[in-house]
């Protein structure tokens, strides 16, 4: 059932394009009722406006808190206008139907982003009014439309100019649905801010608001449909930050995943990093004063894993390193036994146009790979209250990411043998990335880059043996790091036939004692963190 558009209430906090959608309204013939600073913003645009205070015979009051909520208002949108009680009702009490609703909702989430933002200023930033117009449309919306977004205005004005100024039930519905969506996570946010303020990190009930922000190629199958939501407030710079060129292709749910595994360790270093993932999990990563070097030391790192991996930089690509990545294979990869070399994504803060240029033709794949822009990185913005979310069947588990670093402090130095300043530099650069591979882990570095890297395996043994195996002949004098403590000494015995130097583990082990021992006995020198790094 179509229904003609008559009278609409526009109240609008954020007014993009709101001029124009009323004046299209007004030519249409349609009465504009309206609010506060929306009714003033639309009169001196021409707009012929009655105000809200005229229809319900109350003036807005409270610095403007009750205004809307008033039976004229409410119910001229819940009235069922099929029903003969109803309309009985609201001849009864001189109430006109309304039959287009246009509310969006005072600025909550941006209220709260400013660093100044007081518990008051964010309490005053709730809307009642609007959500609850949006609501008793939403309902209603059987005769009427409710008008959340300003995406929606152009599709309005051309279903009423193509149906004698009516609006049709699958419009109405769809509308309806977008709206229910808004009030939900509009609630969530304030929730969510209301429970950080009282500190309560794991309240009685959690919605997690999220926003669509595209649908994917497939899931991690290609049977499996998938879309990509975001955390509209998040300040972070991260994943869901970023700006995505999408190559000929697009982008995929397993891109996104890796991406995010490869950008969250890049972001763990201070100075110039490269990472590239592989199902994620490192096969490259280094450290070095000039970006491109790094770059070339992760690739190297493992040349044949790197086929088709996600290469993640903290600083941004320049001409030269543009060129080094698409030629990373006949630079690098083709001595070291690789039979080719693209890259699904490239994730970076910038990209110089030049640079980006040289991506896009320099080889066949460049057209194809996806260019994500970060932005700067900033660890003071790395949002905590973010929670670190798992699915299992039927819920939901819920816990604090782990943020928990190189904290030079927090080390004990159990064995004999001290490492070195270099050592040193190595263990925390194979800590962090053991922090981001999948348990077990082990992971092998010498002089900033990663040689090789045992992951995901039942037994920590069965990692290093594979980690000793990528490393080769490189594996003499590097440090070895262990996401989680020893439990026998096997683990050292094998690190000291293979030729590590030092390790780096959390401790804590029953035989703690019997693994100092055998590291004292290789004269291999051990670090205990304190912390373990398991990642399921």
């Amino acid at each position: 059932m179509d229904v003609k558009i008559k009278t609409a209430l526009i109240s609008v906090s954020e007014k993009t394009g709101v001029i124009n959608f009323a004046k299209a309204l007004c030519e249409m013939g349609v009465k504009i009722i309206s609010t506060g600073g929306t009714a003033k913003k639309l009169s001196e645009a021409g707009v012929s406006v009655v105000g809200i205070e005229s229809v319900t015979g109350f003036p807005e009051m409270m610095d403007g808190r009750v205004k809307t909520l008033h039976p004229k208002i409410h119910g001229a949108l819940l009235g069922l206008r099929d029903k003969s009680e109803h309309k009985a009702a609201m001849k009864k009490h001189g109430i006109e139907p309304i039959d287009l609703v246009c509310v969006n909702l005072y600025p909550f989430e941006a209220t709260i982003a400013k660093d100044d933002c007081t518990l008051e200023e964010a309490i005053e930033n709730i809307d009642i009014g609007g959500p609850s117009m949006i609501r008793s449309a939403a309902k209603n919306h059987k005769f009427v439309t409710v008008v959340t977004e300003a995406g929606q205005y152009d599709k309005v004005i051309k279903e009423m100019k193509a149906n004698d100024g009516a609006v049709s039930e699958e419009l109405r519905s769809d509308f309806a649905r977008v709206a229910f969506g808004l009030t939900a996570s509009y609630d969530a946010a304030i929730a969510k801010y209301l429970n950080g303020k009282a500190n309560v990190p794991y309240p009685e009930r959690i919605s997690i608001a999220l926003l669509k922000s595209r649908e994917l190629r497939y899931g991690e199958n290609s049977h499996q449909s998938a879309a990509f939501y975001k955390l509209p407030a998040s300040g972070e710079t991260s994943v869901g930050s970023a700006v995505i060129t999408e190559g000929e292709t697009g982008i995929s749910f397993n891109n996104l995943l890796d991406a995010n595994a490869a950008f969250e360790l890049v972001k763990e270093f201070s100075e110039p990093a490269a990472v590239v993932v592989k199902h994620l999990n490192p096969c490259g990563c280094a450290v070095d004063d000039d970006i491109t070097v790094a770059y070339r030391k992760a690739y190297e790192g493992d040349v044949i894993s790197a086929f088709g991996g996600i290469v993640a930089l903290n600083r941004g690509v320049d001409a030269k390193l543009a060129q080094t990545i698409m030629e990373s294979y006949s630079l690098f990869g083709k001595a070291k036994g690789a039979s080719g070399f693209f890259a699904e994504v490239i994730i970076a803060p910038a990209f110089e146009p030049e640079a980006i240029e040289i991506i896009r033709t320099l080889k066949s794949w460049g057209s194809r790979v996806r260019l994500m822009k970060t932005a700067s990185l900033d660890r003071a913005k790395i949002d905590g209250s973010e929670f670190d979310v798992r699915c299992v069947i039927g819920g939901l588990l819920l816990q604090q990411r782990d943020l928990a670093g190189w904290e030079p402090d927090a080390l004990k130095y159990p064995t004999k043998a001290k490492p070195t300043k270099q050592q040193l530099e190595d263990l925390r650069v194979a800590w962090l990335a053991a922090k981001h591979t999948k348990s077990n882990t082990i992971v092998l570095v010498k002089d900033r880059k990663i040689l090789g890297v045992g992951a995901g395996q039942m037994n920590r043994v069965e990692s290093g043996l594979i980690a000793f195996r990528h490393a080769g002949d490189e594996v003499k004098g590097c440090v070895m790091a262990s996401d989680a403590f020893f439990p026998f000494p096997d683990n050292v015995e094998n690190a000291a036939a293979a030729g590590v130097a030092a390790i780096v583990q959390p401790g804590g082990s029953n035989k703690d004692d019997e693994v100092i021992a055998c590291a004292d006995k290789h004269g291999i020198a051990m670090v205990f963190t304190g912390k373990r790094h398991f990642k399921h």
